[in-house]
């Protein structure tokens, strides 16, 4: 694939592919795909983040869709998980979310579902990337009263509020003090309601979006400012989203930091203990800490491990039926309500548990004990096959013999920026340290020749 990445295509807006000249061609290329033939008016959603480049992109989408005869409905800054939603709930054809989720400001991109929120297959990908990649996109005649139009859903907002305060059947989360940072992205205008119409306290950070201080120190990529918070507060936990709210990070009332493994792994014991965990079965990526592995094997929970990326874990747990996946950063999907990663309904779901076991975040996460883990994103200025890099791989594989069955080391480019990570993770902090810092230093060397 030329365009697409891990998660739709992403990049720097205004360069290419990020330009309103191939939003205009992906609109139209998008709009022929998903209108297939049909009689009626194809009806696309659409959504955005709080990005100042989001008005150049959305306008030039919208213009290729009409263009091609497909009626385009907007909703303005809304979550990812919400467009997810959206586009079952009306019942349309394909939903668009413009966005580069965690990235700072300058980046931008798109991501495509299908009528019913799942994130589009690689058929439907290549198809659109083929049309999109051509010369000169026909209109295929649209003319007159077969142009499309272009609409504004001004409840937009209510409705995903509704749909997320269900997830916990509207219970009430009285009592219960949150710090929340809404990352300055989409969610800002939304996931503080949800919270306070269920009747939780709620402190809010970072909900004023400018266009340019989306994921600004701040939101899921920077948790240390909740951790802060909540202690100042006197909180009862922090919910940390990011961009656009398709991920969360968590901290308890005493500051913690709890990833996305803690979580899932708060939620698969409660689950287990309630019958609720389908097959007894959960589903990460490659990215998991092993100490989350090693803890689910003591509850008899088995772990099923993916490539990174949401869709990858979605794609899984529809396979095997299981109810509950995610990563360790932060996406996360409850199957019985998301067709996506959920920031908000993941976390709705955890004060869920914190209501009903009347036991504190710090109490419910000891059920992981984490692995020590390194994590190093090294800036590349390109992305050679890594399988080429003979002495990286004997590093790498070096590490590995050293580690045996106590640890991991994974090292893979980022699908979504210009980067390679190198994880390493033990039981020995000091060694993992070193072992990470070896590669990532002869990584830098060979890559960036």
């Amino acid at each position: 694939m030329k365009l697409f990445g891990t998660d739709g295509i992403r990049g720097k807006a205004n360069v290419y592919p990020i330009t309103a000249e191939m939003a205009l061609k992906l609109g139209k290329a998008v709009g022929i795909v998903f209108r297939n033939g049909k009689k009626t008016k194809t009806k696309i959603i659409i959504g955005k983040d709080t990005r100042l480049s989001g008005y150049l992109i959305e306008s030039a989408l919208v213009a290729g869709l009409v263009s091609v005869g497909v009626d385009a409905y907007l909703v303005g800054p809304m979550p990812t998980p919400a467009v997810a939603h959206l586009t079952k709930s009306f019942a349309a054809d394909a939903g668009i979310v413009i966005t580069a989720s965690h990235n700072p400001y300058m980046d931008n991109g798109i991501k495509f579902f299908d009528r019913h929120g799942w994130k589009i297959d690689n058929e439907t990908i290549n198809k659109i990337e083929e049309l999109t990649l051509q010369e000169n996109i026909s209109t295929q005649n649209i003319t007159g009263d077969q142009i499309g139009q272009a609409h504004r859903i001004d409840d937009a907002r209510g409705r995903y509020i509704e749909f997320a305060k269900n997830s916990i059947n509207n219970r009430s989360l009285a009592g219960i003090k949150v710090v929340l940072d809404c990352a300055n992205g989409a969610a800002y205008n939304i996931a503080k309601f949800i919270l306070k119409e269920l009747g939780a306290q709620v402190i809010t950070l970072n909900a004023s979006p400018n266009g340019r201080n989306i994921n600004d120190n701040c939101g899921a990529t920077h948790p240390e400012l909740i951790a802060k918070e909540v202690i100042n507060h006197n909180a009862n936990c922090g919910i940390a989203l990011d961009g656009d709210a398709d991920r969360i990070v968590m901290v308890d009332e005493n500051g913690n930091v709890l990833d996305g493994d803690f979580i899932i792994a708060i939620a698969a014991n409660y689950l287990k203990q309630t019958n609720s965990l389908t097959n007894n079965t959960v589903i990460q990526t490659v990215m998991v800490n092993q100490g989350f592995v090693s803890s689910m094997n003591q509850l008899g929970i088995k772990t099923i491990q993916t490539k990174v990326g949401d869709k990858h874990v979605l794609k899984k747990m529809r396979e095997l039926g299981a109810v509950l996946g995610g990563e360790q950063s932060g996406h996360i999907a409850f199957l019985e309500h998301c067709t996506t990663g959920d920031g908000m309904i993941t976390g709705l779901k955890i004060l869920d548990i914190m209501q009903k076991t009347q036991k504190p975040l710090s109490e419910l996460s000891k059920v992981m004990t984490k692995f020590p883990q390194v994590l190093i994103n090294l800036e590349v200025k390109q992305k050679p096959a890594l399988e080429s890099l003979s002495t990286l791989n004997q590093l790498i594989t070096n590490a590995k013999n050293q580690l045996q069955d106590t640890g991991k080391v994974l090292v893979r480019y980022s699908g979504t920026q210009m980067q390679l990570r190198v994880m390493v993770q033990g039981q020995d902090k000091e060694q993992i340290t070193i072992l990470a810092q070896e590669i990532a230093d002869h990584a830098k060397k060979v890559i960036n020749v």
